[in-house]
């Protein structure tokens, strides 16, 4: 059976971690990552996002950052690393849909490993909706795992988040990206998001 190389890339994580308490660590994954670990989907990724959560404090950053990295031995065996991307950063719906990875925690002693659904984690990529983002996206839409209706939905959420705070003021773009993933992924006609009145858009 095919082992994908990101399972790999965990579980030699897990081999070298030294342990900071008798609890499994939650490795919630979002961007790329987080496709790879629940879909058919295969592409070379720079990184696999950790989002930082409350259970995730500055000991056991630490540790990730070191032992798996930007440029560390795991980096350059897989090809793949941990930024643990502090909370509030993604563009995220109120409520994220984290899905477990059975499976795979079921393979390491130190993690429990969830996921992002993968309607949010295309959510979060049209925040940044560089050419990966895009291609990422049009690959879920592609294999038929983002409704329409649910990716609005989903997308509206995230707006109401980010509107009462300075994250307001980019929330024009995020619709534009939206948008962009309509008219040219979904063959849709556009989708009108209501923002607060005090957003210049």
């Amino acid at each position: 059976m095919h082992v994908p190389p990101i399972h790999e890339f965990f579980k030699e994580l897990d081999r070298v971690w030294k342990p900071t308490g008798t609890e499994r660590i939650p490795l919630p994954i979002i961007g790329a990552g987080a496709l790879l670990l629940q879909t058919s989907y295969e592409r070379l990724t720079k990184d696999s996002d950790v989002l930082e959560t409350e259970q995730i404090g500055e000991g056991v950053r630490s540790q990730l950052e070191k032992l798996a990295g930007q440029g560390s031995r795991l980096h350059l065996r897989h090809k793949i690393y941990l930024d643990v991307v502090r909370a509030g950063l993604p563009l995220l719906p109120q409520r994220p849909s984290w899905i477990p990875i059975p499976e795979l925690t079921a393979s390491l002693t130190h993690f429990r490993i969830e996921v992002l659904d993968v309607v949010d984690v295309v959510v979060s990529k049209l925040k940044r909706f560089h050419a990966n983002d895009r291609y990422d996206v049009q690959a879920m839409v592609d294999r038929e795992l983002v409704p329409h209706d649910l990716l609005v939905d989903r997308f509206r959420s995230a707006v109401d988040a980010f509107s009462l705070d300075a994250r307001a003021a980019d929330l024009p773009r995020y619709v534009a990206n939206l948008h962009v993933v309509e008219r040219d992924f979904f063959g849709t006609d556009e989708t009108e998001i209501e923002l607060p009145s005090h957003i210049d858009g």
